[in-house]
């Protein structure tokens, strides 16, 4: 990724979502996010467009899934997916949510169940100017309930991130939330030992293995008990050729034209002894065919491509904070 530009796969994201937001019926939508629109460059807009017709819906929509090698199809369940487990949580009393490497997920807007939570966004800096300057265009302000963190964690320190001083953290709301402007560790609550629901999708596979491994152990180390860890992950078997996988390929391809290649992976069966490794412990693991077919039934075997994507849910093992 350039430096001084916006991610590009963050705006491919925005576009199924897009897409799912215009599919016709409305009731056939799994989500809706009115916001995703406007981090589109106009070629992509274009397609968004076409999709709202009511006689090119359709093919537009599938065309971009054969197009993505079933990258849409993946993006739309897994949103539907995470936005589940995340009102779950919500739900059961978790009030902090924590965006790393956001992208354009704009949850904290769109999502009713957050807009009395505080959520805190960590991403790449030019992907979260370019973010922020869209939505303040839209909304007039940015939301005063979120915390937006500008970082690179491949040349900062994730801890040091999250325990950053207030006083220079953006906004002028944090006191009109109930937020010191000077409270170290209030991400997890003034005391430091409030659960939080921490997001790390669509980070992984760009990531070397060291760079996984550490920002896994620090958050372990900053989550308090009870917090819970969702993020995506790539087959191992993918990237070492032990497997095959239905369009993977071309799939592949495609990102690493986009100067954003594909670099990290982990094997299921590996996945709960990893993270046990690490201070977790894990929840709940789907597979792209799988998440599909919770939310389009019969529907979701027609639907191909993107078979290696992983979604998982781990919880902070208690004994890890006790751990220096």
């Amino acid at each position: 990724m350039n430096p001084h530009e916006a991610s590009r796969t963050a705006e491919y994201a925005a576009a199924f979502r897009a897409l799912e937001t215009v599919r016709r019926p409305a009731k056939a939508r799994l989500f809706e996010d009115p916001f995703a629109a406007a981090f589109l460059g106009p070629e992509i807009l274009r397609y968004v467009r076409l999709a709202a017709m009511p006689i090119l819906g359709g093919l537009v929509r599938s065309h971009v899934e054969w197009k993505s090698a079933g990258a849409m199809s993946s993006g739309i369940a897994r949103t539907r997916l995470i936005d589940d487990w995340l009102r779950e949580a919500l739900h059961e009393g978790l009030r902090r949510v924590v965006l790393l490497g956001a992208g354009y997920d704009c949850r904290a807007q769109r999502l009713p169940e957050l807009a009395d939570r505080r959520v805190v966004e960590i991403d790449h800096p030019a992907t979260q100017a370019a973010k922020k300057e869209r939505l303040q265009a839209i909304l007039g302000a940015l939301p005063g309930n979120v915390t937006y963190l500008p970082a690179d964690l491949t040349k900062q320190n994730l801890e040091d991130v999250w325990n950053h001083d207030g006083a220079q953290l953006n906004s002028a709301s944090h006191v009109s939330n109930g937020w010191s402007t000077v409270q170290p560790c209030s991400i997890a609550g003034p005391s430091g030992d409030e659960p939080v629901f921490v997001l790390w999708e669509g980070v992984t596979h760009y990531l070397g293995e060291a760079a996984v491994d550490a920002t896994l152990r620090a958050l372990s180390r900053l989550c308090p008990p009870g917090s819970r860890l969702a993020f995506t992950y790539l087959h191992r078997g993918l990237l070492d050729g032990s497997l095959s996988f239905k369009r993977a390929q071309v799939a592949r391809d495609r990102v690493a034209q986009g100067g954003e290649p594909w670099i990290w992976g982990m094997d299921p069966a590996r996945l709960p002894e990893y993270l046990a490794e690490r201070g977790f412990q894990l929840r709940k693991d789907l597979g792209a065919d799988e998440y599909r077919a919770l939310y389009w039934d019969a529907a979701a075997r027609r639907l191909q491509g993107f078979g290696f994507y992983h979604v998982a849910m781990a919880g902070v093992k208690e004994v890890q904070r006790r751990v220096a």
